[in-house]
């Protein structure tokens, strides 16, 4: 495969108050907030309008299961179905399904350590 990974998606942490962590982070660093975190833009090599999102979860999510890691890496990549494929073939853990939606493909993997890492096939235009 030529290219895996494309560029950071997001990341993800658990917090006590979503709400609160996100208040700070606009109130202090200046983070354009809104109820999911704060979006990024970026241009890729190509020029294309890209994203990466910042999101705090609540600490009892289960979004980053089974990981018992309190964060969660999100990286962009080219072809996701593609890619979970040779990572199957390579022994990598493949963690649910494949999930499809208006903004992109999803899918997940764990590392060595038990990281939680999600892949995104972006359609950054959905968000423009």
């Amino acid at each position: 495969m030529k290219n895996r990974i494309t560029g950071l998606g997001g990341f993800f942490f658990k917090t006590k108050d979503p709400e609160k962590i996100r208040d700070w982070y606009r109130d202090h660093l200046g983070l354009n907030t809104d109820q999911y975190g704060c979006t990024f833009w970026w241009k890729d090599k190509e020029g294309k309008d890209c994203s990466t999102q910042w999101s705090p979860f609540k600490e009892d999510t289960q979004y980053f299961d089974p990981s018992e890691k309190p964060f969660m890496m999100n990286f962009r990549v080219e072809n996701l179905v593609e890619l979970l494929e040779a990572l199957k073939a390579e022994g990598v853990t493949i963690v649910g399904e494949v999930e499809e939606y208006d903004y992109g493909k999803f899918g997940w993997i764990l590392d060595p350590e038990g990281n939680k890492i999600e892949l995104w096939e972006p359609v950054d235009s959905a968000f423009l």
